[in-house]
């Protein structure tokens, strides 16, 4: 096995090799727009990372991969008008093609630079699980590509989208569901239960002009990345509704701060405006909400809290730090949908429009 996995590494080599000197040629009298430029910068920064190992080969050495540590708190200071991002000066995670330990990243890695490459190429696009169904034996878990393919985003400082990875391009005004926007719409990232029931209270309508979004639990980079433009692009307030209880605060975290993770793309993606407007721990004792809907905190959510609360950036949010102390305190959580037990159109007809309305945020 480890044989075959050493000819299909350096097979890619020869591949990718083989397309760069191809690009060069063709490319070398074009001229560009903004765009194409970008998009041969990232085409540039794959072949320096192709010729450095090509040029360890003809020396006879082990060709070495160093990848940023993207997991690590030691690797990120917090900035309160940015958020978490990556120090200059990061830990790296080398990945050898001469280790058994390694070897099969490293193939794994050369593989989707070459897609990214041609991708970038033929200016096409790609799902990180059309990667996945590209080579499964190599690859082996979903999962797997998922995480190489934002270690090359960070290896390459470039943003994930500017690899062609689910990344699309939509024109808005061929839609006939296109509405028009302005400055005073509100947008709420929250749950996906939370946001089908607004759906069905046609709440968008009954509190017009606003914008709802939905992660679906954790955001992904598209949820975050969409939530950032609206706000560079319309200056409107982002209001966060998440269940209260630990792991909605973490999601609301995440858009406001950003993640260790995607620290190094933490200026397209955090939204250090958003302001937590519900389901806060202190609703649950001021609107006297029913005990049987209450659910007591697991071992795993104190842990979680108390893991928040030594975050870097619970410093500069004070009120936050009170809500987070008060579940704490209480050890109960509650999921929005809880407020049903008040009353059944309780969430849209009375908390969020008076929320909105009156102010009830922190």
């Amino acid at each position: 096995m480890m044989a075959c996995r050493g000819t299909d590494l350096f097979s890619e080599i020869d591949m990718l090799r083989a397309e760069l000197l191809h690009n060069v040629e063709v490319t070398a009298d074009c001229q560009r727009v903004e765009e194409e430029i970008s998009q041969q910068d990232v085409l540039t920064r794959i072949e320096n990372i192709i010729l450095g190992i090509v040029t360890s080969l003809s020396k006879d050495e082990a060709p070495v991969l160093a990848l940023p540590n993207r997991s690590s708190w030691a690797n990120v200071s917090f900035d309160s008008a940015i958020g978490l991002q990556m120090s200059s000066g990061s830990s790296v995670t080398t990945i050898r093609s001469d280790c058994a330990l390694s070897v099969a990243k490293f193939a794994q890695i050369l593989k989707i630079l070459l897609v990214i490459y041609r991708l970038i190429q033929s200016n096409s696009y790609a799902t990180k699980r059309d990667i996945y169904y590209n080579n499964t034996q190599l690859f082996g878990s979903q999962k797997t590509v998922d995480g190489i393919v934002d270690d090359i985003s960070c290896m390459l400082k470039v943003p994930r989208r500017s690899l062609h990875v689910d990344g699309t391009r939509i024109d808005c005004n061929s839609s006939s569901a296109v509405s028009s926007i302005n400055s005073r719409n509100k947008l709420a990232p929250l749950t996906d239960a939370t946001f089908q029931r607004l759906l069905d209270d046609d709440f968008c309508t009954k509190l017009s002009p606003c914008i709802i979004i939905t992660g679906k639990g954790v955001p992904d980079v598209n949820s975050r990345l969409m939530v950032r433009k609206l706000w560079d692009t319309l200056h409107i307030p982002i209001f966060a509704l998440v269940d209260a209880d630990p792991h909605g605060i973490e999601i609301m975290c995440i858009y406001k701060y950003g993640s260790v993770a995607m620290s190094f793309e933490a200026h397209s993606l955090t939204v250090p405006s958003v302001m937590w407007l519900g389901l806060l721990p202190s609703d649950l004792q001021r609107l006297r909400v029913p005990e049987d809907a209450l659910i007591p905190l697991t071992r795993t959510d104190e842990n979680k809290l108390t893991s928040l609360l030594k975050r870097p950036y619970l410093t500069s949010q004070p009120d936050w730090q009170k809500e987070m102390e008060l579940m704490q305190q209480t050890k109960v959580k509650a999921e929005i949908q809880s407020l049903a037990a008040i009353g059944p159109d309780y969430l849209t007809n009375i908390y969020l429009p008076n929320k909105l309305r009156y102010g009830g945020w922190v």
